[in-house]
């Protein structure tokens, strides 16, 4: 196992070393084909802007646009161009690629080279630019073949031939009715085995997936993952198909839903990013630290009621912290199973309240084991190391027992019911439940703990 690790070729480097080694540049060029467009948009970082010129010269536009929309940063490598060549270059890209590079330009740079982009592309750009971030137009790509209902089979294989000449997203064969609307879809292995003689009809699936170009990409990202397909079509509001959805387009959209929601489960707006200011970073996070400071504040305020129970017994302060964490924990693994079950948006009303009912099950049999064990190792902890008699110590042991099940029962149900009741209100429950979850269980660790040493330990045992 460890030699075929060994023996992976390094791509990049043997990128680099072609285009240093003196080849013609037709020996080179038909090098090139034996490389995946991914490597080689890797091994431009390694190449000096000269030798990143003549690259891009023996590829030619069309194959250069396909290595920058594996880009992170295209704007960097579109300044070392003349303008009419990036221009060429981001012509050639499908029109969602071409807009997240012209997104990495500076204003006035977008606007000459959209000046310098034929209509049709211009007219491509311009639409996904017209969708808000948050809707699935913005993601879609005009990459796609589209067909006559009324067809024949040599019609419909005719027409697929003339469109993948600019279209190369032919897997799946989209078909329109008389009207223009959306009718259904071919499967591309169907059309080019089927006989002459065969009516284009039978092929079509008119049950077909689709989505809504102005649907927010959360209410819609489960189904784009339900259904198996390469491209699924997004229409308008006449039913009219204007562009799809690829499955890379759904792997990238899935990432950054799971980046804004790791992002929202830390008290920010958004995903952080690297290049972002201080000044930006501070705006994202603050909001709700200040909402959590006071939050805290309360914690401390509870505390400090308790004060007389912390006076009589101080060694249960020593404890407190394994409270507070472990009803955390378990308060974060509800709301991470909670959110993700939520995206379900047909889920019923008794499912949610059996989810409930589960995750407290499943918190008080967890608090159960975890308050056993706690009773078992602080009351040995405290008879050995600190030489507490044993009736002393595993009455200290089981007050921290018990405010373990208790805690660990009510904060499973408040990190299942909290995101609930703010996705039944209509705000975001990744947002307004993380950090906020986690605070209020500190709220219900302190006040359990401190709760049952007053009742067990001072009022029926008499231990102070």
């Amino acid at each position: 196992m460890e030699n075929e690790v060994l023996n992976e070729p390094d791509y990049i480097k043997e990128l680099v070393e072609l285009i240093r080694s003196g080849e013609s540049r037709e020996k080179i060029a038909d090098e090139l084909t034996n490389y995946h467009d991914n490597d080689i948009s890797n091994a431009l970082d390694e190449l000096d802007e000269n030798e990143r010129k003549l690259l891009y010269h023996i590829l030619g536009d069309e194959r250069v646009s396909e290595i920058f929309a594996y880009l992170d940063d295209p704007g960097k490598y579109l300044g070392e161009l003349e303008l009419e060549k990036a221009a060429d270059i981001i012509e050639n890209m499908d029109a969602d690629d071409a807009v997240d590079v012209l997104e990495e330009v500076d204003e006035e740079t977008r606007k000459q080279l959209i000046e310098l982009i034929d209509e049709e592309s211009k007219e491509d750009i311009k639409l996904i630019c017209s969708y808000e971030d948050d809707e699935i137009g913005s993601k879609m790509t005009t990459n796609y073949i589209e067909i006559d209902r009324s067809f024949t089979i040599k019609q419909a294989m005719r027409s697929l031939i003339a469109q993948a000449e600019d279209n190369d997203n032919i897997t799946t064969i989209f078909v329109k009715d008389s009207d223009g609307t959306f009718y259904g879809a071919i499967d591309l292995k169907d059309l080019i085995i089927a006989r002459n003689y065969v009516d284009l009809e039978t092929l079509i699936m008119q049950s077909f997936p689709y989505v809504r170009d102005h649907e927010t990409i959360s209410d819609c990202i489960e189904r784009l993952k339900e259904y198996a397909e390469d491209s699924i079509p997004v229409l308008d509001d006449k039913n009219e198909l204007i562009g799809v959805i690829t499955s890379q387009d759904i792997v990238e959209v899935v990432d950054d839903e799971m980046g804004d929601d790791y992002a929202k489960l830390a008290g920010m707006t958004e995903e952080a990013e690297l290049e972002e200011s201080l000044g930006e970073s501070i705006k994202k996070r603050l909001p709700w630290l200040v909402v959590l400071l006071g939050l805290s504040m309360c914690v401390s305020t509870v505390t400090s009621l308790f004060e007389g129970v912390i006076a009589q017994l101080a060694i249960i302060v020593s404890f407190q912290s394994v409270i507070l964490g472990m009803s955390g924990n378990v308060g974060t693994q509800s709301l991470a199973v909670t959110i993700r079950l939520l995206m379900d948006e047909n889920l019923e009303a008794k499912q949610k309240l059996s989810m409930v009912f589960k995750e407290m099950r499943i918190g008080f049999s967890n608090g159960f084991i975890l308050g056993v064990l706690s009773f078992v190792f602080i009351g040995a902890y405290l008879c050995l190391l600190k030489g507490k008699t044993p009736q002393y110590a595993f009455a200290i042991s089981i007050c921290a027992g018990v405010a373990l099940l208790i805690a660990m029962t009510i904060s499973s149900i408040v990190g299942t019911a909290v995101p609930m009741f703010f996705k039944k209100i209509h705000v975001d429950p990744a947002v307004a439940s993380g950090p906020l979850i986690t605070t209020v269980n500190d709220l219900i660790g302190v006040v359990t703990y401190y709760g049952v040493a007053w009742l067990l330990l001072i009022n029926f045992l008499h231990l102070a």
